[in-house]
């Protein structure tokens, strides 16, 4: 079966498409990423602010833009599904009652493309008492399940740990920023310029202010016993303010610098709070945007050592992929009736099957 898995993280930064094969072996034959036009990700990173009217508009234009992103990377092909992740907006999973929102109209998405679309993961998870989040690792399990113990830790907008191996998945959650804070840093100090620390460049040139990200760590979340997730919104430019001010393209360098290694630690007080008294983890695979920022990395390293750390490059699996490559599974699933959750990560009752089908 070919499927296809599309997704658009909290850093809005665009859509990524991936095309796979599914079945026993799982490979991914295509990916391709296309970035927001500048308006748009301006409006999706506002998106919670917006009113009912401009909010349905932008639901049914995103649904528009990710189905120009699945045909791209279809070319033509016979897909079977299409997984959308879709862009959220809003997650609150400790909200009463718990609740998210994800837009990208998927009715648009299977009208365009002709092909049977699954989207809206995350709410039937927390109709079943979980977090909705994250998501990533019953597909973990599926990859590495069977394998020695490892730790997949994915870094996109916000930081995800799955700890998987000899038969089962043993952990799973949200670490706290990914690059959310990161890439809102460049865009405040370029006055929109620059959507990301590139290769983290300009917090290689800035210096780390360790007190600071000592008294961040403080935060009660990272405290949290898990199951627990995030939103965008946690670490937003509310908090960014609050917490450094004013962002200049004088101060930029220090900001990253000090935000990057706050990324760090937090994945590293994860693991000595969460995982290593109880996991004898062997490796540490990264994957998402971060995996592509050497100074992030190099901090990952040194702070986890003597645990190997690497980017969770495969042939099969590009790191870039993954989580694009997890909707498509997911979907595939999802029509066959088949659980595509993992409680142990979410906290949900048990094994559902999630989204929402949209037939072709």
């Amino acid at each position: 079966m070919l499927a296809v898995g599309l997704m658009s993280g909290t850093s809005a930064d665009g859509i990524t498409a991936v095309l796979v094969e599914t079945g026993p072996r799982f490979k991914v034959l295509a990916c391709r990423t296309s970035a927001y036009p500048a308006a748009v990700r301006k409006r999706v990173l506002s998106a919670a602010g917006l009113r009912a009217p401009e909010l349905s508009r932008l639901n049914m234009e995103l649904g528009g833009l990710f189905a120009d992103a699945a045909l791209a990377v279809m070319k033509g092909r016979r897909v079977r599904v299409i997984g959308s992740h879709g862009q959220t907006v809003w997650h609150g999973p400790d909200a009463d009652p718990a609740n998210t929102l994800q837009i990208a109209e998927p009715s648009v998405i299977a009208e365009r493309t002709g092909v049977t679309v699954v989207a809206d993961f995350r709410p039937r998870d927390m109709a079943a008492g979980g977090q909705g989040a994250p998501l990533v690792p019953a597909f973990d399990a599926f990859l590495y399940g069977s394998g020695p113990l490892k730790a997949l830790q994915n870094i996109g907008g916000i930081g995800n740990i799955s700890v998987v191996g000899k038969g089962r998945m043993w952990t799973a959650f949200d670490t706290g920023p990914g690059n959310c804070l990161m890439d809102l840093a460049a865009s405040l100090g370029t006055n929109g310029r620059l959507a990301m620390d590139k290769n983290g460049r300009m917090a290689a040139r800035g210096h780390a202010a360790e007190r600071k990200v000592a008294f961040l760590l403080k935060d009660s979340f990272f405290r949290k016993s898990p199951p627990k997730s995030l939103d965008r919104g946690s670490f937003g430019e509310a908090y960014l303010r609050s917490h450094f001010g004013r962002i200049t393209r004088q101060n930029l360098p220090d900001t990253l610098a000090t935000l990057t290694l706050l990324t760090a630690r937090s994945i590293e007080d994860s693991y000595r709070r969460f995982i290593l008294p109880k996991h004898a983890v062997r490796q540490v695979l990264v994957s998402g945007g971060g995996s592509r920022n050497p100074v992030l990395m190099r901090l990952l390293r040194d702070l986890l050592r003597p645990i190997p750390v690497s980017v969770s490059d495969l042939a099969d699996m590009p790191a870039m992929a993954k989580e694009a490559a997890c909707f498509a599974w997911m979907a595939a699933r999802a029509i066959q009736r088949k659980p595509n959750n993992c409680p142990a990560a979410t906290g949900a009752a048990g094994s559902r099957v999630l989204g929402k089908i949209i037939p072709a």
